[in-house]
């Protein structure tokens, strides 16, 4: 039905959620039935920061489709955008690209192994698809369930990279010492997100730069999320202490235009030159021009601190009508990407209850709602008031048992299913 994960109408309402789009300008969506709604949800699972549509970004688009999107030869888009992760990031001073999250992973985890010469990993957070991190749920039941996804089986990874993916939690330093005495120098690289939901541990960072240059591994910070929401750049220049050998980006990065960047240390990357990545696609010119157009207009308007200003209204507004009508709910994630959870038994059917009543008031929203730099504050208030009349309505329904009796679809899948 889709091939992303996040967009199933099953992981919302089945049977509710409108599945496909006929167009989307600025935060407004339109449904193949030409209902409009206002997109207080995902956002493009974070790639539209700026909104839909961008006039800016698509029109340097349009002139780079004019302009030939490939060609025999390479774009000089791709050399200016370098210069300007670098020049974002200082501590970095090479960049190769790819065009999805997942690859420029499976690429920063290919460097590393080449650099080092060891197979194994050790990670913290959701890192994609690819083998070497599904490798983790290999000979276990659901080593990656506290890592965003449960229910990911490995079918189809090779059995021989069990044993080289090791995760350890967020805050928990401890477990990566575990595996660094377990370990020690088999380990190619720590990999983690700067953050997700939770700040960092006052020394947390520090921590895990110090056993990475203690046991000689690189120290990969994933920005696939967390990128460009809270500034310009990667968050990690903001909440840590300590610079990463690589940096990933993509999401954001392109506002809805595929494209990703794999940024580190000269020394590191260039063991690309001693294996094999590449890719035909990796050329194309529309990638690099939307990503200059973003970055340009991102610093310009200082997208970043709108983004949390945003968030910390939708946080707030969230507390406020979950306490005047004393529906349980715990709020968290980093303000451009925040979220809440309904403290029930029931929780799956509230939450498709709240999908259901937003979607009737013109609303496309979640239990996640990403900040987008086309979201204003009347759009955060109306929103609000949305929220407020749909609080109402469960906080009664819940109250009298008759949740389930209100629901039009299905409640939302928890973790992954296979759609039957």
């Amino acid at each position: 039905m889709t091939q992303l994960l996040s967009k199933r109408p099953d992981m919302f309402s089945l049977g509710i959620w409108p599945g496909y789009y006929s167009k989307a300008k600025g935060v407004e969506i339109w449904d193949l039935d030409g209902n409009r709604y206002i997109d207080m949800s995902i956002g493009g699972i974070g790639a539209n920061i700026l909104g839909y549509a961008d006039s800016d970004v698509d029109a340097a688009v349009l002139e780079a489709v004019k302009a030939g999107t490939s060609s025999s030869l390479n774009c000089p888009e791709e050399v200016e955008l370098a210069e300007l992760l670098c020049e974002l990031h200082p501590w970095a001073q090479m960049v190769r690209y790819a065009r999805t999250g997942g690859e420029s992973m499976a690429m920063a985890v290919r460097i590393a192994r080449a650099y080092t010469g060891r197979d194994k990993v050790a990670f913290c957070g959701y890192h994609g698809w690819h083998d070497w991190y599904l490798a983790a749920n290999l000979g276990t039941e659901n080593a990656l369930g506290d890592h965003l996804l449960a229910g990911l089986e490995p079918l189809g990874v090779p059995k021989g990279l069990s044993g080289t993916a090791l995760p350890f939690r967020y805050n928990h330093p401890e477990e990566l010492e575990v595996i660094i005495d377990q370990h020690g120098r088999e380990v190619a690289a720590i990999i983690m997100e700067p953050i997700r939901n939770e700040p960092p541990q006052e020394g947390f960072f520090e921590g895990v730069r110090a056993l990475a240059d203690q046991i000689g591994a690189v120290f990969i910070i994933d920005e696939i999320s967390a990128g460009f929401r809270l500034n310009t750049g990667g968050a990690h220049l903001l909440i840590m202490k300590v610079t990463p050998d690589i940096a990933v980006f993509s999401k954001a990065l392109g506002n809805g235009y595929p494209m990703a960047a794999v940024i580190g240390k000269s020394e590191i990357m260039q063991s690309v030159q001693k294996t094999f990545i590449s890719s035909t696609y990796w050329t194309e010119k529309i990638g690099p021009t939307a990503a200059l157009a973003m970055i340009k207009k991102h610093r310009e308007f200082e997208v970043g601190r709108h983004l949390v200003a945003i968030g910390q209204q939708v946080q707030a507004g969230w507390r406020q009508l979950s306490e005047k009508y004393r529906v349980d709910i715990s709020v968290g994630g980093i303000p451009p990407m925040s979220h809440f959870s309904f403290n029930y038994s029931n929780a799956a059917s509230l939450r498709a209850l709240f999908v259901q009543l937003m979607l009737e008031q013109g609303y496309l929203a979640s239990t996640s709602c990403y900040a987008m730099y086309a979201h204003t504050t009347d759009h955060v208030y109306a929103y609000l008031n949305a929220v407020d009349k749909t609080f109402a309505i469960i906080a009664e329904a819940n109250a009298s048992g008759k949740v389930t009796d209100l629901l039009h679809g299905e409640p939302a899948s928890v973790g992954f299913k296979r759609l039957t």
